[in-house]
């Protein structure tokens, strides 16, 4: 697995488990699905969140 593969793989992950974390808070205003590889997302997203999350993980951050 090369470099990028695995900075792919840990932002595919952050930006799924933020998504979920979200819809769990949300109640039942935001759905987060996988369907193979592709994310069904219907609802509303904190975008900053999200973002803070993606950040943390190019940096480095949990």
């Amino acid at each position: 697995m090369s470099q990028s593969e695995t900075i792919e793989s840990k932002l595919r992950e952050s930006i799924v488990e933020e998504l979920r974390r979200q819809a769990a808070n949300d109640g039942a205003r935001l759905k987060v699905e996988m369907r193979g590889d592709e994310l069904v997302v219907d609802g509303t997203i904190d975008l900053d969140d999200l973002v803070m999350v993606v950040m943390g993980s190019i940096a480095g951050g949990p």
